[in-house]
């Protein structure tokens, strides 16, 4: 065996591998390096060659996975990069479970669901079963309560247990589209302090996309008895998830009848829901273990031209294709039916991560045609020889055991290790470790400031761009921190304009497109691709209507969208607890005057609309009132407290200026941009129309026109249109992004989805 390499990671990567994958002592101290985390899973993961050959060479396997890994080419998932080697050993990302219309079948599947996320893993449940609400119970004479109300059991049960004992579990809740509860369940997340712990998706059936076409009704079947008991309009129904789905992102939408149209053992049973994100449709008490391919390093050069390294891709392909089945029997499964279900089937899921960086080495732009093509052709390329190698571990070790009756044995009698191989899930966290775009979304920002220790701010500048910036002379740090606060630079005149077209991210990108590039995707993917459709915060709800109709003609499986700020993270954060100062002067401010003049201005904040009214008395500012367009809650009793603390001040004697200094720049979880001003929270936004104020102050009291200085106007307008950020990390403070349906931190490696 060769020696050890050394692991070229990031510092974002290695603090992420510290915070959530290395082994730690009883102090929580890391005990093992990356280096040390890559070997152990190798040589783990590898040990399962022994069972179909006492004369393998593990050590070569284990080399050739380590090799894989270390070099950052191919990526598990977190649960196999996390227990390989270790006490767990549970190893899958992906459980579905089932729920049936029974108080049994129901708290089963609750304690199921706690195991499950103990171990590491996430769950996707359909609801479909449960009688309505209202409905008769016969056992008792009473009223049935419904499947949200259970699904509020779940929910509780998931708040109480700590995935992997490091984080919240996830979930997936489905209800089918003509289940008599469909209205109540679309809106069930419009309060966005419930079900923080599901991710919710509506199974449309093609009888109801057809009604939806032609204006036409569908019925609404009580699952217990199977009586029609509602015939209603299709529309109304869709135009209830669009609305939702505008409002705050949710619920999600899965065809399900092409879920089972590639169903690839309908003879073992039917698909009802799919994992956390959406990517992986599952059996009753299925798993499926997932890894990722980093397309970023599947680029050469042939005579100084970028071209992809079809040849290192087979080979890579090939090695994660063996990782992967060898996962499922070293897998340690939370119940035997798991086991059972898993092992019968053998489904694997190989994506990709770093689409993003691949096109742009090879000067492909994300929103064009030559992208499709891209897509089209690499994913072809990988789900074949993903297929030709379970044909030849087949082979080898044998078919798997559902394999009679499959759709494999009915149409050609071709081998097959696994009954799917290729899934495109997120990869927030493993994108972080290698250091590349997520699974097949666009860049989120070319810049970004990360916090570290305290509260210092790092400018990560995508390296790429980085190069080519040094490379032509026009990099420079104040180029790199002006663009950190921005999320496009296409109106940044001192990026060659060649650049600009070049480095798109997520807000520059049409939702169609986004759409487009999922289905080029699925065309190739066995199950499902996981991928977020951007929308502006002023996106209307006909856009995302179109969307759905698109995702629906051009054969996804399913779709998630996300609307600029529509969801509300409310995070707080609390100071250093520094004890005051004591003989401090004590400043009495003077009494409020009676009259004073003022005006009102509002600002569009990233927690909605922030009315700030400032007024003025003979001797200056004296006081500021503000108002959120929503009157009540916690934020609107802060931005009270603050402005009366401003009045106060301002009534001491403190300067504007010193005021301004204190609140600009504070951030909160939802941030707006104004044309590439930052409005990080309500302080930001109040300071900014201080800042405004006193400079027209300052400047009437010395004979100038206020607005005469151009620079100083540029620097503090408001009236324009913002673009809503996904906001602030709860454990580190740096900017998250929402990318693959979840919220990321690539700071830290925090993901509300795990």
């Amino acid at each position: 065996m060769s020696e050890s390499v050394k692991v070229s990671l990031s510092a974002n990567a290695i603090a992420v591998l510290e915070r959530r994958y290395l082994k730690k002592d009883l102090e929580g101290n890391p005990i093992e390096t990356a280096d040390d985390l890559f070997r152990r899973v190798a040589r783990n993961i590898a040990s399962a060659e022994m069972k179909y050959d006492p004369q393998a060479d593990v050590a070569e396997v284990e080399e050739q996975l380590y090799r894989v890994m270390v070099n950052l080419d191919f990526l598990p998932n977190s649960p196999t990069l996390m227990n390989a080697g270790r006490e767990l050993q549970q190893l899958s990302a992906c459980f579905v479970l089932p729920v049936d219309d029974s108080m049994e079948s129901i708290f089963d599947a609750v304690k199921n669901t706690a195991l499950i996320h103990k171990s590491g893993g996430g769950t996707g449940f359909s609801f479909s079963r449960i009688r309505p609400e209202n409905d008769r119970v016969l056992s008792t004479g009473g009223i049935a309560s419904g499947p949200i109300s259970f699904m509020k059991v779940f929910d509780a049960a998931t708040d109480a247990v700590k995935q992997g004992g490091t984080r919240r579990g996830a979930n997936m809740a489905i209800l089918n589209v003509d289940h008599p509860d469909i209205l109540k369940f679309i809106s069930c997340k419009k309060n966005n302090d419930v079900f923080n712990n599901f991710n919710i998706s509506v199974a449309l059936t093609e009888e109801f996309m057809r009604a939806v076409e032609f204006d036409g009704t569908y019925d609404l079947i009580n699952p217990r008895s199977g009586e029609v008991v509602e015939t209603v309009s299709a529309r109304r129904v869709f135009d209830a998830i669009v609305e939702m789905a505008w409002t705050n992102g949710e619920p999600g939408i899965v065809f399900l009848d092409r879920l089972n149209r590639d169903n690839p053992t309908p003879h073992i049973g039917r698909i009802e829901s799919t994992n956390p994100c959406g990517e992986q449709p599952l059996l009753p008490y299925e798993s499926c273990n997932l890894g990722s391919i980093n397309l970023a390093r599947m680029v050469t050069k042939k005579d100084g031209t970028a071209i992809i390294d079809y040849a290192k891709l087979g080979r890579t392909v090939r090695t994660a294709a063996r990782f992967l089945d060898n996962v499922i029997d070293m897998n340690k499964y939370p119940l035997p039916q798991i086991e059972d279900m898993t092992k019968g089937n053998r489904k694997i899921g190989l994506g990709v991560m770093g689409f993003a960086d691949m096109l742009i080495q090879l000067g492909i732009r994300y929103d064009s045609l030559e992208a499709l093509r891209v897509a089209d052709d690499v994913m072809r390329f990988i789900r074949d020889s993903a297929r030709q190698m379970s044909k030849e571990l087949a082979e080898q070790r044998g078919c798997f055991p559902n394999f009679r009756g499959s759709v494999y044995d009915r149409i050609d009698g071709s081998q097959m290790r696994n009954a799917t191989v290729t899934t495109i899930a997120p990869t927030g966290t493993l994108s972080i470790i290698a250091g590349c775009s997520s699974g097949i979304e666009p860049i989120f920002a070319v810049s970004y400031v990360r916090t570290v220790m305290d509260n210092d701010k790092l400018i990560e500048v995508h390296p790429i761009f980085e190069e080519q910036a040094r490379r032509e002379g026009w990099y420079s740090k104040e180029l790199m921190e002006k663009i950190s606060t921005r999320s496009s630079i296409q109106d940044v005149e001192e990026i060659p304009m060649a650049t600009r077209r070049i480095f798109v991210t997520a807000h520059d990108i049409e939702p169609e497109w986004h759409v487009r590039m999922q289905a080029a995707f699925q065309k190739y993917t066995d199950n499902a691709v996981s991928k977020t459709v951007n929308f502006k915060r002023s996106a209307t709800k006909e856009g995302v209507r179109k969307v759905y109709m698109l995702a629906y003609s051009e054969g996804c499986k399913g779709v998630t969208i996300y609307r600029d700020g529509s969801r509300d993270q409310q995070v707080l954060s609390v100071g250093s607890g520094e004890k005051p100062e004591t003989n401090k002067i004590k400043v009495t401010p003077r009494s409020r005057p009676t009259v004073t003049t003022g005006h009102t201005e509002k600002v569009n904040t990233g927690c909605g609309n922030l009315y700030v009214t400032v007024n003025s008395d003979e001797e200056g500012i004296c006081e500021v009132f503000t108002q959120m367009g929503k009157a009540g809650g916690c934020a609107s009793a802060q931005s009270e407290a603050i402005s009366r603390l401003i009045s106060l001040a301002l009534r001491s004697g403190i300067e504007i200026e010193a005021i301004v200094k204190q609140l600009k720049s504070i951030r909160c979880p939802s941030i707006s941009m104004r044309g590439g001003i930052a409005i990080l929270s309500c302080p930001d936004a109040i300071s900014k129309v201080l800042e405004k104020d006193g400079k027209k102050l300052s400047a009437s009291s010395n004979g100038h026109d206020a607005n005469s200085n151009g620079h100083d106007a540029a620097q503090i307008q408001l009236p324009l249109p913002i673009k809503n950020l996904a906001g602030e990390c709860p454990e580190c403070s740096s900017l998250i992004e929402y990318t693959d349906g979840c919220f990321l931190c690539r700071s830290c490696g925090y993901s509300k989805c795990g």
